[in-house]
């Protein structure tokens, strides 16, 4: 018994359905003559109930002897009470509409029997492992112990998790092994170019004019190096920082980004456009990450337009969405896929150079703002439009998990 069972629940999905199909169609022809005989036997005892009181007419022999069974010489309707009516035509009638009834459930029953026996475990399993992917929760496993075709569908799609699994740990590994680099390399530069910085001090000293500006554009590439030492270790601190979210009134953190973005675009004469629209009064958010975003897209924006700088803040999406424009000149085609990864840099006539060319960031600062947005749970879109660009960032009230 148990081998037939093993047998049937590793059967292929098209063998069981053909199964579950004769067996609930043997099933439907069996209540039809269940029922014709049941209905038949109602009849029977219809009739039963009421004696045959119409003449009857026999054979007889030349001796008086009858010769076999009365019988009618002409049709003669049995007279029934109109309640024995109703209920013979309702017996005669039963088969007819009970034969398609039974012919719908039992084909209804086969398609939920093969749904419940051989998809709805499956299918449940592949649902929740998809949400936790999705979720990008990978430490679980796909087991489903049959042999049939979801057997195999679930087995490939636990393949295709381990798979996941051990590329992102080999991301993880890689990321790990980058910031560990990145550190060493950032600790490493600090002493010689303190050694660096005390020479040329004393070289600033020297009463030579050639020797002095050598001096002084040694300060100058001192000075840069420092900068991108300095930037390497903020971003070793950025990308371990956890956001730490509370409620804030939303008018309080547009009114401050309204003030500082004013101060900043009338300190490079940039005109100011404010912009928003928000339903709620409050927004779950880490306000430090939200204003080192917005400072970095609006200082990369006023270096590079022309005459103005527009700011949009707006809910979407279960949270805040803050898209800095300007009408400069543009990200070139290679920086719109570029611009937002750490240390690139490019400058092109008439066009827009990211943010590594001005000397301040080496290179980081749109990378940073995409890591905070990730911290965040959202992101950072870079586009262009018909006179400048467009650098949207999202950050969402649901956290990832860390």
């Amino acid at each position: 018994m148990e081998k037939l069972k093993r047998t049937f629940q590793n059967m292929s999905l098209r063998k069981s359905l053909a199964c579950y199909i004769i067996l609930f169609a043997l099933l439907a022809a069996l209540l039809v003559m269940l029922t014709e005989n049941l209905c038949q036997r109602g009849i029977d005892a219809v009739y039963a109930r009421y004696p045959d009181e119409r003449e009857r007419y026999y054979l007889v022999d030349e001796n008086g002897q009858r010769l076999g069974e009365s019988t009618y010489v002409y049709k003669q309707e049995m007279e029934l009470p109109q309640e024995a009516k109703r209920a013979l035509g309702l017996l005669e009638l039963l088969p007819a509409v009970l034969t398609p009834v039974y012919a719908a459930a039992c084909t209804l029953a086969a398609a939920l029997f093969f749904y419940r026996r051989k998809l709805k475990r499956p299918l449940a399993l592949l649902t929740e492992a998809s949400g936790k992917i999705a979720e990008n929760n990978l430490d679980f496993s796909v087991e489903y112990d049959r042999a049939d075709e979801m057997g195999a569908l679930c087995g490939a799609f636990e393949q295709m998790r381990a798979a996941l699994e051990e590329n992102q740990k080999e991301m993880w590994r890689a990321v790990e092994e980058r910031k560990r680099l990145n550190a060493a390399f950032a600790h490493d530069l600090r002493t010689p170019l303190t050694v660096l910085r005390g020479c040329n001090e004393i070289l600033l000293l020297a009463e030579d004019g050639q020797e002095r500006r050598t001096a002084e554009m040694m300060q100058k590439h001192i000075q840069r190096l420092e900068g991108y030492v300095a930037g390497m270790s903020s971003l070793q601190r950025l990308e371990d920082r956890a956001p730490i979210c509370a409620e804030l009134p939303l008018a309080d953190l547009l009114g401050t980004l309204k003030d500082s973005a004013g101060v900043l675009c009338a300190q490079y004469q940039k005109e100011f456009q404010f912009a928003y629209q928000t339903a709620s009064a409050r927004l779950s958010m880490d306000a430090d990450i939200f204003q080192q975003v917005s400072e970095n897209l609006l200082s990369n924006a006023v270096r590079y337009a022309k005459t103005s700088v527009s700011v949009t803040v707006r809910e979407a999406d279960g949270g805040l969405l803050l898209t800095v424009a300007d009408d400069g000149g543009g990200f070139s085609e290679k920086g719109l896929k570029n611009a937002s990864e750490p240390y690139y840099s490019e400058q092109k006539k008439g066009g827009r150079a990211s943010d590594g060319d001005s000397g301040n960031h080496f290179g980081l600062g749109l990378y940073i703002c995409k890591v905070l947005c990730r911290q965040h749970g959202g992101w950072l879109k870079i586009e262009n439009r018909d006179s400048g660009a467009n650098v949207t960032a999202f950050f969402s009230e649901k956290m990832p998990k860390r």
